[in-house]
């Protein structure tokens, strides 16, 4: 079957219905999308419920890192992660996941995955109370998606589409909290521009759910500064979108009860309808709102909170009122991963608490007048500094990506000639990387593939051994595109027996490739131990003879070659090559 640009992996997913049914074997796009499904159940969960879902998030990561497939295993990363930042008491065990996922997705070059990890990052640094590690966090993960991505077809355009847009909703998400709304605004806007052409309902659902949570914390702000017009227009945009969500809710992976509406059940959506049309109606929806047998996030408790106290004020149940927002006050007396709607919490519990003197009170007033003018000053500090750190971070990634492909294969993304040359030297002068052992690989059959089917064929069998030799191997070994359908890896502190049984797993994981993916193409590899004062050239030298070994017992192997010079070009049992460093051309 000729693959053409198909991705190589189904987008769909399919649960299993076989109870007995074990995890090795199912689909890696199972566990991604059972991820997925934990993701949006344990959110809205109570306490045991989020346990209960992370544990089994876990075991799905242990079985995709189990795999080793890089993308699989950094989506349950991301998973798992933001989970526990959604669960209390579990918070900091999120810290070494997100660390993980930072450096696995900068490893195996998944930018969106990397950017998303920032994002996270950000969440999880105004957790801890600390807005300016979040600005620097979102300014970096911004500058990652700044410029035009080009698709992992390895995941398939609708799979990348998707994590690009999730990446996006999650840095949006980190700028509400920081009350950047005008940015959160872009950024929410080119979330949708993806979500239209690849989200289902879950993502359609997910992210109106999310711009409508934007938009009521917006109001409020706008509102504290007297622009009462422009926060009412926030609100009813609010209440139109908690409306057409409805019906994607429905379609959604999140827990529902299929006979009541989403403003039912979803906090900030009742809030929405309650913010835009105050009355008294909408009081029993939101009391029941607040006391949902499940985890509510701070965010949501305040909009509800406010909602609730204006609807309960229109009705003339000022105490009430006051005690709703009391007892919220109280309750996130710790938590701080709301700054501004905190400050639209305390500001509604002090409008409502009346003074005895009028003077009194208009005199505070204007005080609270100017104070939120001399807040909004800060705020625009605030977006000034977040814009002049999305600056650097973008000269920064520009700086790194043109030294990136400097020194890249751009057709496979690995390192290049240049790029092994140096790291080469750099080993022979370590005393550290010895031992250091030296292999050449080279593709048995690959020629027909260009023959039978058509270069595009063959660039992407490129891709896919480049790919599957760097996560095959050791974080610290180095893989390069040498030229052609030849690649050079250097294994630093692997003794020559360990390196042999390392590239034969290389060799192995090619050959157990889909037929349909690699054409039949296989590996044969020479290895070699580096010698004391041996040059670059004369070690490659001797790769290359042991890789030829391994073609003339009929290639899908690896051939190690113990000893010293070049086997002479009369025996048998080696190839009749020599070989010619480039520079001696």
């Amino acid at each position: 079957m000729n693959r053409g640009c198909a991705p190589l992996r189904d987008d769909t997913t399919t649960v299993p219905k076989d109870p007995v049914t074990t995890l090795s074997e199912v689909s890696d796009a199972w566990l991604v999308g059972r991820a997925r499904e934990l993701n949006a159940v344990g959110q809205h969960s109570d306490p045991a419920g989020q346990r209960s879902t992370i544990r089994e998030a876990d075991n799905l990561l242990a079985e995709a890192q189990r795999r080793g497939e890089p993308r699989i295993v950094a989506q349950l990363l991301r998973h798992c992660a933001s989970m526990r930042l959604a669960t209390p008491g579990l918070v900091d065990s999120a810290d070494p996941l997100l660390d993980e996922l930072l450096l696995h997705s900068r490893r195996h070059g998944l930018d969106v995955l990397q950017a998303d990890a920032r994002a996270l990052r950000g969440r999880r640094a105004l957790l801890g109370g600390s807005e300016d590690t979040a600005l620097t966090e979102i300014a970096y993960g911004l500058a990652m998606l700044d410029e035009e991505l080009v698709p992992d077809r390895t995941l398939g355009r609708r799979s990348w589409e998707r994590l690009l847009a999730t990446a996006l909703i999650d840095i949006g998400l980190v700028l509400t909290q920081l009350g950047v709304y005008e940015m959160a605004d872009e950024v929410m806007a080119r979330a949708h521009q993806r979500i239209r052409e690849s989200g289902g309902p879950h993502e359609i659902a997910v992210h109106m759910i999310n711009r409508c949570r934007m938009l009521l914390g917006w109001g409020l702000r706008l509102e504290r500064i007297g622009q009462d017009e422009e926060a009412a227009a926030r609100f009813a945009t609010a209440s139109a979108i908690a409306v057409a969500v409805e019906g994607p809710w429905r379609e959604s992976l999140f827990p529902r009860v299929s006979d009541r509406p989403a403003a039912e059940q979803m906090p900030v959506l009742g809030a929405a309808h309650a913010l835009a049309q105050p009355h008294a109606e909408h009081i029993e929806r939101l009391e029941i709102l607040r006391d949902l047998d499940r985890a509510i996030h701070p965010r949501e408790k305040i909009i509800v909170a406010i909602a609730l106290s204006r609807c309960l004020t229109r009705a003339d149940r000022g105490d009430r009122a006051v005690q709703v927002l009391s007892e919220t006050r109280a309750d996130l007396n710790a938590d701080t991963s709301e700054p501004t709607l905190r400050i639209s919490l305390a500001r509604e519990y002090a409008h409502l608490t009346q003074l005895d003197s009028a003077d009194v009170h208009e005199a505070l007033r204007e005080y609270a007048l100017e104070l939120e003018t001399e807040l909004w000053t800060m705020r625009q500090a605030r977006l000034s500094t977040l814009v002049t750190r999305l600056e650097h971070s973008r000269l920064s990634h520009k700086h790194d990506a043109i030294t990136r492909q400097a020194l890249q294969d751009p057709l496979t993304g690995l390192s290049n000639r240049r790029a092994l040359d140096d790291r080469l030297e750099a080993l022979l002068n370590e005393p550290d990387a010895d031992p250091l052992t030296v292999a050449l690989v080279d593709l048995d059959g690959f020629k027909g593939v260009n023959d039978r089917c058509s270069h595009a064929e063959g660039d992407d069998v490129l891709r896919i051994v480049a790919l599957t030799l760097r996560d095959t191997l050791r974080t610290d070994d180095f893989v390069a595109r040498y030229g052609g359908d030849e690649f050079v890896v250097l294994l630093p502190g692997a003794t020559l027996g360990a390196a042999e049984a390392a590239l034969q797993r290389a060799v192995e994981a090619v050959d157990r490739l889909p037929a349909e993916h690699i054409h039949g193409v296989t590996l044969s590899i020479g290895v070699v131990a580096m010698r004391p004062q041996e040059s670059a050239a004369q070690v490659l030298a001797r790769a290359d003879a042991a890789m030829y070994q391994a073609k003339r017992g009929g290639g899908n192997r690896v051939a190690a070659l113990a000893g010293g010079a070049i086997p002479p070009p009369n025996q048998p049992s080696e190839d009749h090559s020599v070989w010619i460093p480039p520079d001696a051309l």
